[in-house]
């Protein structure tokens, strides 16, 4: 847990570069500790030497996908939490295979507003316990649905 007084870690990681910066800098801009990876493997280093609060992970990644990602860093990192994002239709499928195994994942849907983005992950990392149970597990959802749905918001 961290203490009073440290900023909360975030890692994001996408392959597109104008989205992981643009999206570093508005964290930053709020206070955070951010961490920039554009692959699974970029990700990995990171990781070995740093424990994020909280992960943004696009889900079509190179080699590998971000629910991948998303389970290595679940069972190295069990109190990161885990916000993943995709812009392309074989997502459900992906999903699908991850439910197969047990994972459970919440994936926004692309393009996510980056305001909506440091809401709901303020949110995640404040009443996380409370406000993700109330999301329907392994759906796609839209940025209203999700907003609906955080208990700080309503």
């Amino acid at each position: 847990m961290k203490s009073i007084g440290v900023p909360r870690g975030i890692l994001l990681v996408d392959d597109d570069p104008e989205i992981t910066e643009s999206l570093a800098a508005i964290f930053v801009k709020y206070g955070y500790d951010v961490r920039v990876a554009h692959s699974a493997e970029a990700a990995f280093e990171i990781i070995a030497q740093w424990e994020p609060d909280l992960a943004i992970l696009d889900v079509m990644l190179p080699c590998m996908n971000g629910i991948d990602l998303a389970l290595v860093l679940k069972a190295n990192r069990p109190r990161c939490h885990l916000v993943l994002f995709s812009g392309h239709a074989g997502t459900q499928q992906l999903m699908e295979e991850a439910a197969k195994k047990g994972n459970m994942f919440e994936i926004l849907s692309k393009p996510v507003h980056p305001l909506f983005l440091l809401i709901l992950c303020r949110a995640c990392l404040r009443t996380c316990r409370r406000a993700w149970p109330r999301l329907r597990n392994g759906t796609i959802l839209s940025n209203l649905s999700i907003l609906s749905n955080l208990s700080i918001l309503s």
